[in-house]
Parts: C-alpha cells; structure tokens; sequence
C-alpha cells in the first residue's frame, strides 16, 4: 500500500495531526420527528389501533333471504306526550317499536333534538334502555330492553352476533345480480373527520366491515334496483357508505346521494324490516317485522 508523509518547507517530516474523534455510527436517522397534529396525528393513531385489532371474525353468508317466525299481535299506536309512537311487540322483557324516517333513535345535542323515539318510550315505559339505534334518515323496527337484565342480556346477543337484520333499500341504477343468492361487499369503514358525520371506505384506517346483498328486482325504465341487505358489522352508516362506494347510492339519500340519487325521493329508501333475536328471557328466537313503506 502506498503512504504518504508531510514534510515541512526544511523536508523534516511534520508531527502527526491529533486524532478526530469519530462519533459513534448511529445506524438510521435517529432525528425525532416532529410531533403530527390535526388529520395527520388522527390518521396515525388510526392506524396504530388497526394494525393492532385481532383477525376478524369469518363473514359467513346468511342461510336464508327472509326471516320468518310466528305472527305477532298486530301493532297498536301508542300515545306518548310527545306525540305517538308505533308499537310492534311487547312483554314484560322487550319492547319493539316502528321508527319513521326523520325521528331520532336518542337524544341528540341541542334542544330540537332532544324529542327522540327513546325519549317517547321511556315517557310510557320508564325502564325502557336503548340497545341499538338507527339513523336518522332510516325507518324501521328499533327494539328496547325492559331493564337492566334485559338490556344487558341482548346487548350480549349482539355483540355474539346472534341478532339477524334485513333492510331494503331502493338504490340508483341497475345492479347485476350477484353469483350466488348474496353478494358480499367487504369495505373498511372510517369517519371522515374533516366532513363529519360523514364516513368513508378507508384501507388504512377503517374498521373491518362487511354487508351481504341480495337483489330482489331491477327497473331499467326507473333506472333504479331494489336489494335487501344484512349487515354482518354494524358500522356507522355502513349500509349507505357501502352502496355509495358500489356506484348505487340509496334514493333520497342526503349525505351520500349526490346530486342524482339524493333529489328523486323525498326521504331516505333505507327500511329495517325484519329482526330476529334470542329473546332476553327464555332464548326462544323473536321475530318482528315492519312492512317496507315504499
């Protein structure tokens, strides 16, 4: 190996120059990055909490397109002092009720909002408790526990999943049926933060999600299908988030229709129609219906 040696102007080698110290090797930037706020910091934390769920369940379709059970009584109007409320089924453990379309499932924030479908049953029935809800814009059956053993019993049949729901929709355009009689649509769901209540299909940081469809009839002329569906997760909006992101969003649809689907009905086309449940009591399943109101 060839070295080299400095000399000074006299041709005496010159002394050594003292050692550098090296600094150590740090292998990667360490650098701490800036903290992320806002959409960032959410987005993240999103993430994080994604990435650590356990595996989802397996979606298995449901084995039957209608639900059916014995007949109940047929629905009595109740009288509550805020105005009347449609009563589908009651005993000294359940409550079942029809909600319509533009009522609130529970109070909501601010003083016009506090006349709600709750509100009206624990008016008559002060034990009533809220075991599931639905949006604002939907109609359809809404069951109630009648105390807290109750509640607890069925809020524990639906988190096991052991709670069956059709809803029928009306939907813009013509879908194609599906290969079998229920098509899966597997979309992760997140809310959009930015345009809340809004909610989005999002891989990163939504929540596992998952509807079965069926269709039940296309009209061409009316360039619209309606489909019954069974939600398999129970998201936010999942229904409607979930035709929207099939290119068929729901008629009447205010938040998701845009400006084709959302003026060609007056309401949301969005029905809960039928539920069957473990009753809270005895476990003997428990079928309610509400006919489809368009």
């Amino acid at each position: 190996m060839v070295t080299f040696q400095l000399r000074g102007a006299d041709g005496r080698p010159l002394p050594a120059a003292p050692a550098v110290p090296q600094a150590k090797a740090q292998g990667p930037d360490v650098t701490p990055r800036p903290a992320l706020t806002g959409r960032a910091a959410r987005r993240e934390r999103a993430a994080q909490a994604a990435a650590a769920r356990p595996e989802p369940m397996p979606v298995t379709a449901p084995g039957q397109l209608w639900l059916c059970g014995p007949a109940l009584p047929a629905p009595r109007t109740l009288h509550s002092p805020n105005g009347p409320l449609l009563c589908l089924y009651e005993d000294d453990s359940v409550l079942a009720f029809d909600k319509p379309a533009g009522m609130h499932s529970v109070p909501g924030k601010g003083e016009d909002k506090q006349d709600c479908l709750s509100a009206r049953a624990q008016a008559l029935f002060p034990e009533a408790r809220v075991v599931h809800r639905l949006d604002l814009d939907t109609s359809g059956v809404i069951v109630m526990a009648r105390g807290a053993e109750a509640q607890r019993r069925l809020n524990r049949s639906f988190e096991l999943r052991q709670v069956d729901k059709r809803y029928v929709a009306v939907v813009q355009g013509c879908l194609s049926a599906p290969d079998g009689p229920w098509g899966l649509i597997d979309l992760p769901i997140a809310l959009d933060w930015e345009r809340r209540p809004l909610h989005t299909v999002d891989a990163a940081t939504g929540r596992p999600s998952q509807t079965h469809w069926h269709l039940l009839d296309v009209d061409p002329a009316q360039d619209r299908s309606r489909v019954l569906l069974e939600p398999f997760t129970g998201r936010s909006h999942q229904l409607r988030v979930h035709l929207q992101a099939l290119g068929h969003p729901m008629l009447g649809d205010r938040l998701y229709g845009g400006p084709i689907a959302m003026p060609r009905s007056p309401r949301l086309l969005l029905h809960a129609t039928q539920i069957l449940l473990p009753h809270p009591v005895h476990g003997q399943p428990l079928f309610i219906e509400s006919p489809v109101p368009f």
